[in-house]
């Protein structure tokens, strides 16, 4: 059963639930209506209590993070631009919150880039497959905005602290067969394979315990250290909100925008 909506597609399939994120125009770029749809998605798949869920995005990119377009759309005062950016952080930190606590396996199927706070959705994946041409980047002081997302909430326990800040401050390109060498990602495969290679875990997951993969992720995303995770994002959004009214930020954003274009 597939169910399409404006930003996110649903798909139910060998007892799993698939989540795609649906604004290919715009390589899946995140706005706060995106997020709230996957948040409600979520729920969604949570009650259908399947093998695993499954992450992924339609068309060129995984997703290319906070849309830059929406900020600046909603600059005409700091009031209106704090207020889009609450939505939008935060909607997002809501989601990767509700992806640690979700109550089965959360696999990731990395179909193109990666960029800023959308890293996040792939950091609160237990196992990820990354298309080979695909790679990870913050992108954050190119614009002068704030980490969020889990870069900093979240990376660090990853792949140490020196390396994660080593990649923001030089905002470096991490490629697929780097983001494998360093633990980011459990496969990377050539992108026709990506979907064999996902459906592939999602066979060995139905051969287990359903119950016993959920006591295992519940005992490793367990309350206290969910409340650390918590807390930092929460640290990440109060300084992202301090950045993005900041003058040198707005013109970062609009320079960024007319590299782009």
């Amino acid at each position: 059963m597939t169910t399409e909506t404006r930003q996110v597609v649903i798909e139910e399939a060998g007892g799993a639930v698939w989540l795609r994120l649906n604004r290919p125009a715009r390589h899946n770029a995140l706005i706060p209506e995106l997020v709230a749809e996957l948040e409600a998605a979520l729920n969604h798949a949570a009650e259908a209590k399947p093998v695993a869920l499954v992450l992924t995005g339609n068309g060129a990119s995984f997703s290319t993070g906070g849309d830059i377009a929406g900020f600046l759309a909603h600059a005409g005062s700091r009031e209106e631009l704090l207020g889009y950016a609450e939505k939008l952080v935060g909607g997002l930190h809501a989601v990767v919150l509700k992806l640690l606590c979700f109550p089965a396996p959360v696999l990731a199927a990395v179909n193109g880039p990666v960029t800023g706070g959308a890293t996040g959705l792939v950091l609160a994946a237990d196992m990820t497959a990354m298309a080979e041409h695909s790679f990870i980047q913050p992108y954050y002081s190119s614009v002068g905005f704030a980490p969020d997302g889990g870069w900093t909430a979240l990376l660090p326990e990853r792949i140490g602290t020196a390396k994660t800040l080593q990649i923001q401050y030089l905002n470096e390109r991490v490629t697929a067969a780097e983001a494998r060498a360093l633990g980011l990602v459990s496969c990377v495969c050539p992108y026709p394979e990506l979907k064999a290679v996902v459906e592939g875990w999602l066979n060995g997951l139905a051969a287990g315990s359903a119950s016993t993969h959920a006591v295992t992720r519940t005992n490793v995303w367990d309350a206290a250290r969910l409340d650390i995770v918590r807390t930092r994002l929460d640290q990440e959004k109060a300084r992202f909100l301090e950045r993005v009214v900041q003058p040198d930020t707005l013109a970062g954003m609009t320079a960024f925008l007319q590299r782009r274009a």
